[in-house]
């Protein structure tokens, strides 16, 4: 059996493919499953994006620190994530959204976190710990692939 190929958000031409695929949203994109708008899914990724490159995760359960390690392996593993997975209560997105300030949102952090300079905090996350760039280039991608795949785009 062939290995996957983890693509990765560092790499340039993995994340000049995502953000054409931005590009491709509009407000009125319609999702193919969930309950979010685009708006909502934008902000959503901005927010996992910014945790990533070093900003806080507040008032994570008690349940989730206990099960990380297992929650840290569906994130690093080569598997799809399952559709509608319930997700860390700062990343739920339950009000409106402005679809065009979510989507400079998320491109900022996707701008910093593609930075020559690297992300501020270094290669740890607040709840998994330390990552290598592999894991974390890759745990990006798929998130984002998750949800861009999600719109259609």
């Amino acid at each position: 059996m062939e290995k996957l190929v983890k693509r990765s958000l560092y790499a340039t031409e993995v994340y000049q493919e995502c953000l054409a695929r931005i590009e491709k949203l509009t407000p009125d994109t319609v999702p193919q499953w969930g309950s979010m708008t685009a708006a909502q899914m934008l902000s959503h990724c901005a927010e996992i994006q910014e945790v990533s490159n070093g900003k806080e995760l507040k008032n994570t359960p008690f349940v989730a620190k206990l099960f990380k390690g297992m929650i840290r392996n569906m994130v690093v593993n080569d598997k799809p994530y399952p559709r509608n997975t319930k997700t860390h209560p700062q990343y739920q997105q339950l009000s409106e959204r402005n679809f065009e300030s979510e989507k400079r949102r998320l491109l900022g952090a996707l701008e910093v976190f593609a930075s020559p300079h690297g992300v501020p905090g270094g290669s740890r996350h607040p709840l998994f710990g330390k990552m290598t760039a592999e894991e974390k280039g890759w745990s990006m991608y798929k998130h984002l692939d998750h949800h861009l795949s999600q719109f259609g785009v």
